[in-house]
């Protein structure tokens, strides 16, 4: 699905010069959840631009299903953390979600069952004609995702989209994407800070170095097998494993035998 290949990117030049990026690659499979974690600084949001056609990388190229990557492609959606600054204030949350489609070639019929059916899977159905100043943090980023998803992306890219939600907001929206997953059969690239988040949601783990960030480790999640649980799947033994595993890397790089601390 996608092919990211020597990834770079330095802002300005000369001796102001700060890379951020420094030869990223991976793939990432049809499907798939990936996440990306790495220490602060390190070039995850950079990353993600870079990939998805908002940035021009300094240096290297991703591919879409065998496509260069060199502006957004039509099937790529963007989740950003920001959701109270993504989202038009005077519009409804019905118009917020049709936005997008307004620029593509569908039937007003067409477009409205989509709307109809992303609100539905964020359980926002209810909610269409409110704004987004009448709903809380959280289901304003419902209306976020039900807008990326209306457009039925092959490529959901999300950038710590739910860091600035309260704990039980966020396991409702961790639960909410791994739904809407399995429903629309979307591939996800996600950025995050919160390791626990990471293996909970994802196939595959992307760690990153400190700055310029580089790919240090690709984990295996899906030994936690494909039906998560906020509270069995985070007390089991495999999700405490994975997340030292994960833990380690990020404090020790790619030594991953360094000693566990208290």
């Amino acid at each position: 699905m996608l092919d990211v290949s020597g990834i770079g990117h330095a802002y300005g030049s000369g001796a102001a010069a700060h890379t951020a990026l420094r030869d990223v690659s991976f793939t990432v499979r049809q499907g798939e959840i990936v996440c990306i974690v790495g220490p602060s600084g390190c070039g995850k949001s950079t990353l993600l631009r870079a990939v998805s056609g908002l940035l021009p990388p300094s240096a290297g190229q991703s591919w879409l299903t065998g496509v260069p990557i060199r502006s957004v492609p039509d099937d790529l959606a963007f989740v950003f953390q920001e959701y109270g600054k993504s989202l038009f204030p005077w519009l409804t949350v019905r118009g917020n979600v049709a936005f997008p489609l307004k620029a593509r070639r569908r039937s007003r019929q067409s477009r409205d069952r989509a709307v109809e059916d992303a609100l539905s899977s964020v359980g926002l159905a209810d909610a269409a004609d409110k704004h987004p100043w009448q709903l809380s943090g959280g289901m304003q980023q419902r209306v976020a995702i039900a807008r990326a998803l209306a457009c039925e992306p092959r490529l959901l890219l999300m950038d710590e989209p739910f860091a600035s939600v309260d704990a039980q907001t966020r396991a409702d929206l961790e639960d909410l994407l791994l739904r809407v997953r399995r429903a629309y059969r979307t591939t996800v690239l996600l950025v995050t800070h919160d390791i626990d988040e990471s293996v909970y949601l994802a196939d595959r783990v992307l760690v990153l170095s400190t700055a310029p960030g580089t790919v240090v480790a690709d984990i295996d999640v899906t030994p936690l097998g494909p039906d998560r649980d906020q509270i069995t799947t985070r007390e089991s033994d495999g999700f405490v494993h994975l997340r030292g595993e994960v833990a380690r890397l990020l404090r020790y790089g790619t030594d991953r035998h360094a000693p566990q601390e208290a």
